[in-house]
């Protein structure tokens, strides 16, 4: 089995979104490399009555985006503080972004993580988004 962090490249796309009715595009991540990624919407408190969603949008220059088919899916109002997720198994675009859909009433994002997972080539190299990839096997007790 081979470490997580070894395998997968974890980035941040988004950082947080105050409470908000429009829409917010997470930054894209360039899939090249890696045979999955899925992407977590940290979703912050959303006002009753709030009409959300979330969809995954394709793009072969990391310009003009178009929505992938059956990637979209409604989020709750009562679904505060909850993580939406979305996976994207071979993805048939080099870029990929996640859109969060926000409108009737506010809804804050805390922010939006992507995972591209199953990489070709390991290890990868860390995002600059990520603070650092420690590995620690099997660990005892004692000082941390």
């Amino acid at each position: 089995m081979m470490p997580f962090l070894e395998t997968n490249k974890v980035v941040r796309v988004s950082n947080a979104v105050s409470a908000g009715t429009s829409d917010s595009n997470s930054s894209s991540v360039d899939c090249s490399g890696f045979n999955s990624v899925t992407f977590l919407d940290l979703l912050g408190a959303i006002v009753s009555g709030g009409a959300q969603s979330i969809k995954v949008q394709g793009s072969t220059d990391d310009s003009t985006f178009v929505d992938l088919e059956d990637t979209a899916y409604a989020i709750a109002d009562t679904d505060d503080n909850k993580i939406a997720c979305v996976e994207i198994l071979k993805p048939a675009y080099r870029y990929l972004r996640l859109v969060t859909k926000r409108a009737t009433q506010n809804t804050t994002i805390d922010g939006v993580v992507a995972i591209l997972s199953n990489a070709f080539k390991v290890p990868i190299t860390a995002d600059s988004t990520t603070l650092g990839n420690e590995k620690h096997v099997s660990p005892g007790a004692g000082t941390a």
